[in-house]
């Protein structure tokens, strides 16, 4: 018999004995046609040798195994594993670092976004209050990410806030201090904002050099924070030394509203487990729209983040900000003298909207920020982490402003005959604040399966506060107008052409030197607890305490006697609670209810001086403010969040109702209007002011965002915000108020019941990114003491923003701002009094934005 050899085919088949369709491997099948091929060549042969001939039956296909369909759960697990596959691919892509820890993601990046979707933050920075994703977290959160910040070219925390449905800005009523004072969800929330978790006590202006994101925390949060957070919290989250790699960071920018600025953002490796960063700030700036005013700003930060061992952590930083320039108290508002006509800003009404109503050669503004922070972590074991955090800040305002107030017509003139008082507002306001927070994270699973992250901590918080103010405001040169005042109020002043902006003033200013001190001590401890079943089931809660101390000492005048010192002190035991619900139908989506406290003691507004606003006077010649319990909040809030376009849009949607009882308010009382709830006290002579408790109000609303991406080229990141408001209950009588028989079914004053904000990025090519932004603020209502009483409003607006990035390579890139597209004129707040003035936002300007990447 010759050698006869298989085909090839069959040889390679043979030895990869791989399965085919049939069910049969294919080491059998291969061997079957060896056989048959030996068998046709060997019955050549038999010709020759008489051989029988050998017939072989081809194999039976057997049937194939009855497959059943998936259940849902191994649909979710398939997918999963293959999106975790995915990014490991992607991560695995990237340049390789130094040392191994790095993750192969840029350093720089926001370490709570989602990096394929960097709009959309998947986590908040308090790993520990909030140990869940976003998604299931049941509360309505807003996190203003590094790209976002960026893409807003947003440069201040006002200019972020402002830009973001469901807030609003006020301004400094009751002698409150001129800053970053905002409303979430129609209540103030000046007090109320936090840097790294911290409360940032004193109101500030917050430059965003050294951010990473910013979290808006929505609804009342005492649990989680404290004192304060009716309609919300703002967190600050800094930018952190990092071990993953070292960069170097510069911007520049170019406005042609004058803006000159550079921003410099370095992180060193020194070794796999030590790591600096620092960056710095220069600013010399206008403001578009506006003659005169000036916004310049210096600052620099510095962080370091050291392991020496894998179960430890320690990180800290210092930042220093300082702002200075020329302030804007803003423009006059036009009271008509009959209700049958609309009245609104001078601005609408001819006046030249880049007017300036103070004193180039007097006002001036410095607001400062030192804060140093140091955080340790110690891994005790792999289910328990303790920390420990101390923080040491100084805040100083330092100002004094012009306010355009109290327009007035002389009888028959024209209506360009319109003049005005400028009355000096002044300040001069030291804030400390030592702060210690210690906390413990446990994780466990109980007999339930239930896997539990238990925070419990104690936080204590001294703030203290010398609030002072300005004289000799009136030290003009002989040759001035003789109509100034001694506290440096001019009246006369022309509403169409101000005519004294640039008088020379000879002498500066000095402090009055008899400042009113204020301290708040806090003692807190809590306990809160998320368990998960399975990724299905979610429930948390959480119960905090808070024993609240105010001091405040100082001087006014009573009866006619000038500089009277009193002092006064409160106290307080606050336990608030909260409680939410999630049940996640799918991987992707969750469906949630959640209820929560918070409390508002007086002098909670830390920088108020008037205990309608929240602040707390001292007691003055026996004549002692009515002492008050907590103003009591509770919200509810049932919403639904969703994870779509492969989970990198955030989608989500919440109805809201927060409410507020024991209200403060205050009213002007004689002996012939005293009420039982404002009596007038024994030897009193004239107006007195009176504060009274039990109020109540009432807000409601829709709350809608979204934020990530739709495809790998489309961003988008926005809200809207629907809100009724109501006052339900009021002590306050009907002679006190100005048009209507009560403040009870008004709506609340400084809110925007209809906000909507969307930011939109695509990427057209590897090189070219466009973007933009619409931002809408429906009609807002003044008042006194949050109702809307006054028959004053400011008016909706729309505005537009647009953008251009062209990356020129892997390290430039160049960006073209345009905001507010269409020079529209509109206010960003209004004053509440009855001669009220509004804060006028800035008009067009163009900025170019040069950015290195190393």
């Amino acid at each position: 018999m010759s050698n006869v050899k298989a085909p090839r085919s069959l040889r390679f088949d043979a030895a990869m004995g791989s399965a085919d369709d049939t069910g049969y491997s294919a080491t059998k099948v291969s061997a079957v046609a060896s056989l048959i091929a030996v068998a046709s060549f060997s019955g050549a042969e038999a010709q020759q040798s008489s051989l029988p001939p050998v017939n072989v039956d081809a194999p039976l296909a057997r049937p194939r195994p009855v497959t059943s369909k998936p259940t849902s759960d191994q649909v979710r697990a398939r997918n999963a594993l293959r999106r975790a596959a995915r990014r490991s691919n992607q991560q695995a892509q990237q340049a390789p670092v130094p040392f191994p820890n790095a993750g192969g993601l840029p350093a720089d990046r926001d370490r709570y976004a989602d990096p394929a979707a960097p709009y959309k933050g998947d986590r908040l920075q308090a790993s520990g209050k909030y140990p869940e994703p976003i998604l299931n977290t049941p509360k309505s959160v807003t996190v203003l990410t590094k790209d976002v910040l960026e893409d807003k070219n947003a440069t201040s925390l006002k200019s972020a806030i402002l830009s973001t449905a469901g807030v609003t800005l006020g301004t400094g009523e009751g002698g409150n201090a001129f800053g970053d004072r905002f409303f979430i969800r129609g209540f103030d929330a000046r007090n109320d904002i936090f840097i790294d978790g911290v409360r940032d006590a004193g109101v500030s202006v917050r430059e965003n050099f050294f951010t990473e994101q910013v979290e808006i925390l929505r609804g009342p949060g005492s649990s989680f924070a404290g004192r304060g957070t009716t309609g919300g919290a703002i967190n600050i989250v800094t930018k952190q030394a990092t071990t993953e790699n070292s960069f170097y960071n510069m911007d520049t920018s170019f406005g042609t509203d004058r803006t000159k600025r550079v921003t410099l953002d370095v992180n060193q490796v020194i070794s796999p487990t030590l790591a600096i960063r620092a960056g710095g700030l220069f600013q010399d700036a206008g403001v578009a729209g506006r003659s005169y005013v000036t916004d310049n700003r210096d600052g620099g930060f510095v962080a370091a983040t050291w392991k020496p061992v894998d179960a430890v952590k320690i990180s800290g930083n210092y930042i220093h900000t300082e702002l200075t320039g020329i302030p804007d108290f803003g423009v006059p508002y036009y009271r008509p003298s009959t209700a049958s006509t609309a009245g609104g800003p001078f601005p609408d009404f001819g006046v030249n909207r880049n007017n300036f109503y103070g004193f180039v050669n007097r006002d001036f503004f410095r607001t400062g920020q030192d804060i140093g922070t140091i955080n340790a972590e110690v891994q005790v074991t792999p289910d328990l982490m303790l920390s420990n955090k101390i923080r040491e800040s100084r805040s100083t305002q330092k100002y004094i402003g012009t306010l355009p107030e109290s327009p007035t017509l002389a009888a028959g003139a024209p209506f360009t005959a319109y003049t005005l008082s400028a009355n000096p507002q002044s300040r001069f306001q030291v804030t400390d604040v030592f702060a210690n927070q210690t906390e413990a994270t446990y994780k466990s699973v109980d007999g339930l399966g239930f896997k539990h992250t238990t925070t419990a901590g104690v936080e204590y918080d001294n703030e203290r506060s010398s609030i002072d103010s300005f004289t000799g405001l009136a030290s003009e040169i002989t040759t001035g107008p003789s109509s100034f005042t001694g506290s440096g109020s001019l009246s006369g002043v022309s509403v169409f052409n101000p005519q004294y902006t640039n008088i020379p003033f000879t002498n500066s200013a000095s402090l009055n030197g008899r400042p009113t001190k204020i301290s708040i001590d806090t003692v807190s401890g809590y306990v809160m607890d998320s368990a998960n079943y399975n990724d299905f089931v979610i429930l948390n809660g959480g119960v905090r305490y808070d024993d609240y101390t105010i001091k405040t000492s100082g001087y006014g005048t009573v009866n006619g006697v000038a500089n009277v010192f009193g002092q006064q002190q409160q106290d307080y035991g606050m336990p608030n609670f909260n409680l939410g619900l999630t049940l996640k139908p799918l991987p992707n989506g969750s469906v949630y209810a959640a209820y929560a406290t918070s409390s508002n003691p007086v002098g909670a507004e830390f920088d108020g001086t008037s205990i309608q606003y929240g602040g707390i006077a001292p007691v003055l010649n026996g004549n002692p403010n009515q002492i008050f319990g907590p103003e009591k909040n509770k919200a509810i809030e049932v919403g639904t969040k969703w994870e779509l376009f492969d989970r990198h849009l955030l989608v989500t949607a919440a109805l809201f109702q927060t409410e507020k009882e024991n209200a403060r308010e205050s009213m002007n009382v004689t002996a012939a209007t005293a009420t039982a709830a404002c009596p007038y006290p024994a030897g009193t002579t004239g107006t007195v002011s009176c504060i009274s408790a039990g109020a109540a109000y009432r807000i409601r609303g829709i709350d809608l965002g979204v934020g990530g991406k739709i495809t790998d080229k489309w961003s988008v990141f926005g809200g809207l915000v629907l809100m009724q408001s109501e006052v339900t209950k009021s002590n306050i009588p009907p002679a006190n108020t100005i048009l209507y028989t009560s403040n009870v079914g008004l709506p609340l004053a400084n809110v925007a019941h209809q906000s909507f904000s969307m930011l939109s990025k695509y990427q057209l090519t590897d090189m070219w990114e466009i973007g933009g932004q619409a931002v809408y603020r429906s009609r807002m209502y003044g008042g006194t003491f949050l109702a809307a009483n006054q028959g004053t409003s400011i008016p909706s607006y729309w505005r537009f923003d647009a953008f251009a990035e062209a990356k020129i390579d892997k390290h430039w890139t160049m960006k073209l701002f345009v905001n507010n597209i269409f020079d529209k004129r509109y206010y960003d707040a209004l004053y509440q009094s009855a001669a009220p003035f509004v804060l006028e936002a800035p008009g067009r300007a163009a900025y170019l934005v040069v950015s290195a990447r190393y």
